[in-house]
C-alpha cells in the first residue's frame, strides 16, 4: 500500500493511493492511523475519494513524537567527508516543526547562505517498541518514505554537535507516501536514491549500501527510547552533498530540488526567499 496525509478544505486526511485517486481512511493523518493496533486492516477501508492530480500533500506524519536522524550511514558519503567508518550509528534529533509537505516550498532562512540537500530513506514506525529484537524491529516498520534533510552547514558546524543546523523550522520535506515493505522488497530494501537540482543529478546511490540498515536502526534506537507509531527514522544520506564539493555549492532561491527514491516517489521543492 501507498499511504499519505492529504490537505483538504476540511483539514488533513489519511488516504490510500488507489489508481488515480486517494481514498479517505477515516483518520486525520497517518500518525492517527498507525496508532491503531489493526491499522493494516483499517488502511484497506473505503471512503471519500480525492483526485491524485493536484493533491496537496502534508508531511506523511505531521506530528511524530520524535524524528531520529542518522549521520554517516553510506560508505561513500563517510569517505567524502574524510571520516572513518563508525562502529555505532551517529544520532541526532529533528522536531515536527521542521517538516513540510512533499511539494511545499523551502524557504531559505535569511540567517544562512549554506543551504544544503540530503536525500534520505525514512523509516516510519507502525507499532510501539522498546528494546526490540530482530523480529519485533521488523514488525514495527510500517513503511518507508522520502526525506530531504535540508541542512544549514554554517550553523551545523558552529559546534561539534550538529543539531542547530538540522532543526530549522519548515525546512524538511517528508513524503509524499509511506510505502509498505511488501511493495519495496521487504524491511531491508535496496532502492535507488538520488537528488536532482535544476535538472542536474547531484546524489545517487542505493539503500542496499547502508552501513546500518532499517531493522538494525529500529533495534538500536529502541534500546535507547521507546519508538511509537508515527515516529520517523531518517537513515542518512549518500555522497554528493553540496558542502563536500570543491568548490562548495549550496541551494539558492529560484532553484528546484528533487529528492527521489525508486518505488517511494519524490519530494520536489522550490527554494524561495525566507
Amino acid at each position: 500500500m501507498k499511504l499519505a496525509t492529504l490537505r483538504t478544505a476540511d483539514g488533513t486526511r489519511a488516504v490510500r493511493l488507489d489508481g488515480d485517486t486517494l481514498v479517505d481512511l477515516g483518520y486525520a493523518d497517518l500518525g492517527e492511523l498507525f496508532a491503531q493496533d489493526d491499522w493494516q486492516g483499517r488502511a484497506a477501508a473505503s471512503g471519500t475519494a480525492y483526485p491524485v492530480e493536484g493533491a496537496d500533500f502534508a508531511p506523511v506524519v505531521p506530528n511524530p513524537s520524535k524524528i531520529v536522524c542518522v549521520g554517516h550511514n553510506y560508505t561513500n558519503h563517510i569517505k567524502e567527508m574524510g571520516r572513518d567508518l563508525p562502529s555505532h550509528p551517529t544520532l541526532f534529533p529533528k522536531f515536527a516543526e521542521t517538516l513540510i509537505g512533499a511539494n511545499d516550498d523551502i524557504a531559505k532562512p535569511a540567517e544562512t547562505d549554506t543551504l544544503d540537500w540530503e536525500v534520505e530513506l525514512a523509516v516510519v514506525i507502525g507499532k510501539q517498541v522498546r528494546r526490540a529484537d530482530e523480529r519485533q524491529a521488523a514488525d514495527a516498520i510500517a513503511g518507508f518514505t522520502v526525506m530531504n534533510d535540508i541542512s544549514l552547514r554554517d550553523w551545523q558546524f558552529r559546534t561539534i554537535e550538529w543539531t542547530q543546523g538540522k532543526i530549522w523550522e519548515a525546512t524538511t520535506p517528508l513524503g509524499p507516501y509511506v510505502v509498505t515493505p511488501d511493495e519495496v522488497g521487504g524491511v531491508r530494501p535496496a532502492l535507488r536514491v538520488r537528488t536532482v537540482v535544476d535538472g542536474e543529478v547531484v546524489q545517487q546511490d542505493d539503500t542496499g549500501t547502508l552501513l546500518f540498515d532499517p531493522v538494525f536502526l529500529v533495534r538500536y534506537i529502541s534500546t535507547v527510547i521507546t519508538l511509537k507509531p508515527g515516529d520517523v527514522i531518517a537513515t542518512g544520506t549518500p555522497a554528493g552533498v553540496g558542502n563536500a564539493r570543491d568548490p562548495k555549492v549550496f541551494l539558492l532561491p529560484g532553484q528546484t530540488v528533487v529528492t527521489e527514491i525508486a518505488g517511494l516517489g519524490a519530494c520536489s521543492n522550490e527554494v524561495v526567499e525566507g
